[in-house]
């Protein structure tokens, strides 16, 4: 059984991982309308409260976008660095934003930002995982309503997404 530590805002927390993932442990910590800066000062708490994981999946990032915040890199990196202290021998996981159509962002923005989680993600010695690609391709409903929140049909392609990254994870072991 592997541990598995989810952090996150709403898109983390409208969704049961555990019920998805029974075969593992899996801890949630999502939070509606959390920001990165956020979710950098519970840093500690988490810790205190979850002392091991061997992956940590973080989905960070929307609520700062939707609060035309466009300047979060940093704050993404801190978390990520925080994470490899606190839990040494876990994968980290940076979960790219998701492929929203935000009116007031310009053309291009969502893809622009996900580059810089990307190589945020290779300079921390975490894993990127493309969730927007796997979203962008599909010809499923993604998002309700609202063009932010998931449908049950993303949540089976971010979950198929993250069980292939943990399964790769098991076989290089």
């Amino acid at each position: 059984m592997i541990d598995i530590l989810i952090l996150g805002d709403s898109l983390v927390a409208d969704h049961d991982w555990q019920a998805r993932i029974p075969s593992e442990k899996v801890t949630t910590f999502g939070m509606p309308g959390i920001g990165t800066a956020n979710l950098l000062s519970l840093l500690p708490a988490i810790k205190q409260k979850v002392d091991r994981a061997a992956v940590i999946m973080v989905m960070a990032g929307t609520n700062d976008l939707l609060g035309g915040d466009l300047y979060f890199g940093e704050t993404l990196k801190k978390i990520y660095v925080q994470l490899r202290h606190d839990y040494p021998g876990g994968e980290i996981l940076a979960t790219s934003l998701l492929p929203m159509d935000l009116p007031h962002l310009p053309p291009g923005t969502i893809v622009r930002l996900n580059s810089e989680i990307a190589a945020l993600s290779m300079q921390t010695g975490c894993c990127f995982l493309d969730i927007h690609s796997r979203f962008s391709s599909s010809a499923k409903v993604i998002f309700q309503e609202d063009g932010v929140h998931l449908t049950a049909a993303a949540y089976e392609i971010w979950t198929r997404a993250l069980l292939e990254h943990i399964a790769f994870l098991v076989e290089d072991d």
